[in-house]
């Protein structure tokens, strides 16, 4: 389970939320949607551990994976080498099968930096699915994805997450849908 309760967020004189609260029993997969600025990559972080709230509390049962807004890969790398560097979760035959289904067969060999920022996106998904997690947090993980690459690397992360709380930041209410998620506004 994941939740905030009657959170305060401030940066310097902002306010990002007061008195704010959400729960994400285990297993749901929920979009946040909203106007950009509004605090949902703010939520993320908090339920990620990686910001603490002014006030209130962000609870957390379990273990995190989290797909940032930035790819944050190591771009000497190989994808494989990106994914050996936190794979908790299988061997090496598994984590090339990984790739291949997201699209990247061609690139398993190349570095990061050689890249296209699709296919950057894409190692960056692969790395989170790679880890042992009981929540996985998706922050705009499709920016920069064509039409069929969206919906085949969604398709892959219901495969990986099944069973597992999915939360997704969005923008787009189509992107909500290829996740079958609810829909929470902020």
């Amino acid at each position: 389970m994941l939740s905030l309760y009657k959170v305060t967020k401030r940066y310097g004189p902002q306010t990002v939320f007061s008195n704010f609260s959400l729960d994400i029993p285990s297993g749901v997969r929920i979009s946040l949607m909203g106007a950009s600025g509004c605090g949902k990559t703010t939520v993320l972080r908090l339920l990620a551990g990686l910001e603490e709230p002014d006030a209130g509390q962000a609870k957390r049962e379990g273990t995190i994976s989290l797909v940032f807004q930035e790819d944050r890969l190591l771009n000497a790398l190989t994808p494989m080498g990106n994914l050996r560097l936190v794979a908790g979760r299988g061997t090496s035959g598994w984590l090339e099968n990984l790739l291949v289904r997201l699209g990247l067969e061609h690139s398993l060999g190349k570095s990061v930096s050689e890249l296209s920022g699709g296919m950057k996106r894409r190692v960056a998904i692969a790395r989170a699915l790679a880890v042992n997690y009981d929540a996985i947090l998706l922050d705009e993980p499709f920016r920069g994805l064509d039409p069929d690459a969206r919906k085949s690397s969604a398709q892959v992360i219901l495969e990986e997450a099944q069973g597992k709380t999915i939360l997704l930041v969005t923008h787009d209410l189509a992107e909500a849908g290829l996740m079958g998620t609810d829909v929470v506004r902020l």
